[in-house]
């Protein structure tokens, strides 16, 4: 005799534990790109992360990382660890939730299951588990410190919490469900927000049981009540009440003149009174839904309580302490992220727009010494309203994005959108590319890892494809079995139980179309987001699972026995997931991947002790984080990310000591860096009276000085002005000298005056930042630039950078070619080849995403900029040996070779390596004839890559010819000729 609630319980812990396995097989060893490096970092310290936190994960991460047992290198793997647990979590919820739903859906009694029942329900929650257990994107997030693993674990949670709450008769157990999904909802607030978006479709079941007769407004007017709760928790609860505690805190302080902090404790007492006394009310009263509703909006306030440590931590002003959100007026800041500014959702301007007025709206406020100070105003922009729209799509005036927007759209330069243009380009690109293209990439196929490949369908199968594309381990297809098996599986869902397909179906919704609708993202976003929509992949999961009951149904036809028939459909059905995991294996196994943390301490290794290192922005910053916090690799070097030196929070920061980083030689005072200044962007005003350059250290004392001279003033306040385009710094030679700060070989370029050439007309305030610490620091701690926020600083400093690794070091010397790179020679070689790390690059069985590959073929650029300086320094061994190691660390057979290594062959053949020369261009050039032809042949639209191969065939067919290899130079040469007339017909979107 069989349980079926045993039998249920075994398996969902048995696919619990493949998921598991799966995962801790695959799972990151250490810190991946983008946020994993931060998420690491600020959970092993608790420490503040980018708004709007995550604090909950944090928590979370920081008791997973005691199992480390103080090995600082395990730590990132144990952080990692907790998406694996979370999305392992998933799986067993996923598979209660499909077999809740497939009882449900067969009509069967508790109690009353039959054997072919069983086996039909457990082989349904099974198949759907293990789909979603493969499906790309959630096993991408699975397998890494970010918080869309726990955030998924969420939303399966309160999903079958629901289902779990509707088989229960008795109301007062059922209300206790409720009351555990708003605890679980609260929690979420302090990991994500999406698991919000699933409460329409929880209000749906609740309406479903609730009121057995239902009609069409009972349905509208749930979807109402639900929206309302849905807004009240993402707009009232969670940044409202800390915006009204604000408000009362800066009237008491401001108007009254009491202590900091009265104001809050005043809204805290009137609150906490309201919510005890609305709930004792409900229970004189016998009001169910007044109870229920108290008992859980108190139960996700104690959930949302997780973010009482980002204040905390904060106030302890730790080294990452992101918009240090310490007060009550900086916290709701933080919580709206208002540094990420807005996008237009209902009503907005197109794209076009012109800008026709500026208006001053409410006061920022910052704490002073006995109460608030005004900073600044938040500035509203009114647009011209003759190109203004409802649900404005194409609404960002980026130079980028508009260009991509009159792509899409087939508009002229200066045409104006119509609304038909707009929705076009909502249907094609943020509905079409960025939903249904990675949506298909889950349960269809996926061409590649290359940012904004496209999908892959059975027929590509047959598709002849270059190699390179062929080799890429995350080419998978799927041939359509998940995509297919999903849709037979809603359709009978939708005929069996309508009430239930509904729920599920807004589900599906919420989590995937409507969110896109709400974000309203821009076009081409810094890397693919296919895993915010990873909830409505986990919808289409159950319809998977669904689909095995269509197919027993539809066996059962013509076998008569039961169990045969659901025997077989499931065997058939296994081989969706199982085709799933055979594809996505390869590229979803992150093991012996190491070069996001070695290229990090790269960077690091290139700097001399207690330097300055300027990074640009997310995925070159994040990596140095972890690896100075967690595994205390080079702390004497401060990071400064330049878009945050915008700031005054940050700034602020820089001002203090940091691990083994001693302040920053900053001299402006905080009134004088601080938002809403006179200095927060810099103006370049011509002066009659001022010619040429100005001298810097006279500028920033004016400025410091708040010299009325070098201010304009406007409706919204004063700001300083620069009266020349050009600023100068003074070098005392001799004091150079005496320090040995200038190489030997170096010395003939020391120049002692240094000109700054403004960039723009204008300074931001992390240029002007700079300025202060090159004037204050006077060459006493070496200062340094990545190449990203080299390219983004508001003045051009490279005549003065001299490359010793992968960083750039400013000095006072002048380079006599700005065409090419000023090299150390010997401290860059001393660097690449001794200090810096290179674990697994040359492993052909470590998967390598496109963010690796890109900081690879940055590394190879560096051997290659070190070589040609040996070489132009007459030292041939030395550079043989550099354009060797280059090969020999980073070998096509680990990470394919790019268009860097096209001139790679030009230094082999200038160091006499003429057989190795020949090997590789005859392979690079083969290779971009394949690619372009392929191109070619399926009328490929991708300009960037079209753009690499064409630059590849340039070089190799340009230095063959060169160095006398005239048969193969012949070859591309020829080749160029016949692809540049074909290319030019072609539509090249960028």
């Amino acid at each position: 005799m069989y349980n079926y609630k045993r039998l249920n319980d075994i398996i969902g812990w048995m696919l619990f534990l493949v998921a598991l396995v799966v995962y801790v097989l695959t799972v990151e060893e250490t810190a991946s790109f983008w946020d994993c490096g931060e998420f690491i970092a600020v959970s092993y310290k608790l420490e503040v992360p980018h708004p709007p936190g995550a604090p909950f994960f944090l928590m979370v991460g920081r008791m997973f990382s005691f199992l480390a047992g103080g090995d600082t290198e395990l730590v990132a793997f144990w952080i990692n660890m907790v998406s694996v647990v979370s999305s392992a979590f998933t799986i067993l919820f996923l598979f209660w939730t499909t077999t809740l739903l497939a009882r449900k859906l067969m009509s069967i009694k508790k109690g009353e299951e039959q054997l072919w029942q069983t086996l039909s329900i457990i082989g349904a929650g099974a198949i759907a588990a293990l789909a979603y257990t493969f499906s790309d994107s959630f096993w991408f997030s699975a397998t890494e410190a970010e918080v869309y693993g726990m955030s998924s674990f969420f939303t399966a949670f309160v999903f079958w919490a629901i289902l779990k709450w509707e088989t229960i008769e008795d109301e007062k157990l059922a209300n206790r469900w409720i009351i555990l999904i708003a605890y679980m909802m609260g929690l979420s607030i302090g990991v994500h927000l999406l698991n919000l978006v699933t409460i329409p479709a929880l209000g749906l079941i609740y309406y479903f049981k609730k009121f057995p007769k239902t009609n069409v407004w009972g349905i509208i007017a749930t979807l109402f009540v639900s929206g309302v709760i849905l807004l009240v928790i993402n707009y009232i609860i969670i940044p409202g009440l800390p915006t009204i505690a604000g408000s009362f805190e800066i009237l008491f302080v401001n108007t009254f003149g009491l202590p900091f902090g009265s104001g809050i404790i005043f809204f805290a007492i009137i609150f906490i009174g309201a919510v005890v006394y609305g709930t004792i009310y409900s229970q004189k009263v016998s009001n169910e839904y007044l109870n229920l509703a108290m008992l859980g909006l108190i139960f996700i306030l104690i959930g949302y309580g997780s973010y009482a440590t980002i204040v905390i931590r904060s106030n302890f002003n730790p080294p990452i302490d992101e918009n240090n959100p310490e007060n009550i007026i900086s916290v709701v800041s933080y919580l709206k992220r208002e540094q990420y500014g807005s996008r237009p959702l209902l009503y907005g301007q197109y794209f076009t727009a012109e800008v026709v007025d500026q208006k001053k709206g409410a006061p920022i406020y910052r704490k002073g010494e006995d109460k608030y100070l005004i900073s600044d105003y938040r500035m509203s922009y009114e647009f011209d309203p003759s190109q203004k729209t409802i649900l404005p799509r194409a609404w960002s005036n980026s130079p980028q994005h508009a260009e991509i927007y009159r792509d899409y759209m087939d508009l002229k330069p200066g045409e104006v959108p119509s609304f038909a243009d707009n929705m076009s380009y909502m249907f094609r690109y943020q509905i079409g590319h960025m939903y249904m293209r990675y949506f298909l990439w889950n349960f269809a196929g996926r061409e590649s890892d290359i940012q904004d490949a496209g999908v892959l369908t059975p027929v590509d199968a047959f598709e002849e494809v270059p190699k390179h594309l062929k080799e890429n381990k995350a080419r998978n297809n799927y041939w359509m079995l998940p995509l297919i098996l999903g849709l037979v599986g809603l359709f009978y869902h939708y005929q069996k139980d309508p009430k239930s397909f509904a729920s599920v179906a807004l589900l599906f919704f919420l989590t995937g179309i409507a969110l896109v609708l709400y974000l309203n993202s821009p076009p081409r976003e810094p890397r693919e987001r296919d895993y915010i929509y990873a909830g409505s992949y986990y919808v289409f999961a159950i319809w998977i699972g669904f689909g095995m009951l269509a197919l027993s149904q539809l066996f059962h036809k013509f076998i008569a026995n039961r169990i045969t028939a659901a025997s077989l459909a499931i065997a058939i059905a296994l081989a969706v997931p199982t085709v799933m995991a055979a594809e996505g294996w390869n590229d979803h196994d992150r093991s012996n991947r190491y070069f996001s943390v070695d290229s990090a301490k790269n960077f690091l290794a290139s700097c001399a002790p207690n330097a300055i290192l300027f990074t640009g922005g997310d995925n070159d910053t994040f990596p140095l984080w972890y690896v100075q916090e967690v595994e205390g690799f080079r702390t004497d070097v401060r990071v400064i990310v330049l878009s945050y030196f915008n700031t005054d929070w940050y700034i602020e920061q820089m001002t203090k000591q940091v691990n083994k980083s001693e302040p920053l030689p900053i001299s402006f005072s905080e009134e004088a860096y601080r938002q809403g200044g006179p200095n927060d962007y810099v103006v370049y005003r011509e002066f009659p009276n001022i010619k040429g350059a100005i001298p810097l250290n006279t500028y920033l004392n004016l400025i410091k000085n708040n010299e009325e001279d070098l201010r304009i003033s406007s409706e919204f306040g004063s700001y300083n002005i620069v009266p020349s385009k050009t600023i100068f710094m003074k070098v005392d030679t001799a004091d150079i000298k005496s320090r040995n700060l200038v190489p030997e070989n170096k010395q003939e370029f020391l120049v002692n005056r240094m000109d700054f050439k403004l960039k723009r007309n204008g300074i931001e305030k992390n240029t002007l930042m700079l300025l202060d610490i090159i004037n204050t620091n006077n060459w006493e701690r070496p200062i340094y630039f990545n190449n990203t926020s080299l390219q983004g600083i508001g003045i051009d400093v490279n005549p003065y950078v001299v490359q010793e690794g992968t960083a750039y070091r400013l000095l006072p010397v002048k380079s006599p070619n700005r065409e090419v790179e000023f090299v150390d020679t010997d401290k860059m070689f001393t660097n690449m080849t001794e200090n810096f790390f290179w674990r697994e690059l040359n492993n052909p069985n470590v998967y390598y995403n496109e963010d690796y590959r890109n900081f690879v073929l940055n590394h190879r650029a560096s051997f290659n900029t070190l070589s040609e300086a040996l070489l132009r320094e007459g030292n041939t061994d030395k550079a043989r040996e550099a354009v060797l190691a280059n090969l020999d660390l980073m070998p096509d057979q680990g990470i394919p070779f790019d268009y860097t290594t096209a001139q790679t062959v030009d230094i082999l053949f200038r160091v006499n390596e003429t057989e190795k020369a020949v090997a590789i261009a005859e392979l690079l050039g083969d290779r971009s004839i394949e690619m372009l032809q392929y191109f070619v042949d399926n009328k490929a639209s991708d300009f960037y890559e079209i753009q690499r191969q064409w630059a590849i065939l340039i070089g190799v067919s340009q230095t063959l010819n060169q160095y006398g290899q005239n048969d193969l130079a012949q070859k591309y040469s020829e080749a160029l000729q016949k692809y540049r007339e074909k290319i030019q017909y072609m539509d090249l979107r960028r």
